[in-house]
């Protein structure tokens, strides 16, 4: 009996993180599919469209920094 309700616990804090995601990280999401979707359209060799992925992945972090360094935050 007490191993189910330690499973329940721990089964309780591991999905506790996971909530608190929200509405970012479909935000973030999208704008890499649409990253990957604009560079791999735009890509001429397949080494291009490789590296189109990784900017896809960072550019909107780099859009945050030039945003926060205009702003002088």
């Amino acid at each position: 009996m007490t191993n189910d309700t330690n499973s329940t616990s721990h089964e309780h804090k591991r999905s506790k993180g996971m909530k608190d995601n929200g509405i970012l990280g479909g935000i973030y999401g999208m704008a890499f599919i649409g990253g990957v979707v604009y560079y791999i359209q735009h890509a001429t060799t397949f080494w291009a469209a490789v590296v189109g992925i990784f900017k896809a992945l960072f550019w909107p972090a780099l859009l945050m920094y030039k945003v926060l360094e205009l702003l002088k935050m």
